[in-house]
């Protein structure tokens, strides 16, 4: 098992953490998952022999909502 912990935009109120869980719930190979709308950021525990970390941004993607990349998170000297 892994955990991917996603920096997730779009969001605008708890049903679309909701939505979100909901999608990645459904997606082969994730065990939980935890979606905060506080926290714009999804904890994801799943099976990376049957799902990767790609393939649940793009899940993400496809419901409406973004991911943003360590490369394009903001870090703490800037």
């Amino acid at each position: 098992m892994k955990t991917a912990k996603l920096a997730v935009s779009g969001m605008h109120c708890e049903g679309c953490a909701q939505i979100i869980q909901s999608v990645l719930e459904r997606c082969d190979g994730v065990k939980t998952c935890a979606v905060s709308y506080r926290d714009h950021r999804a904890q994801v525990l799943f099976d990376p022999a049957q799902v990767d970390e790609n393939r649940l941004q793009q899940v993400i993607e496809k419901a409406g909502y973004g991911v943003i990349t360590h490369a394009h998170a903001p870090g703490p000297h800037q």
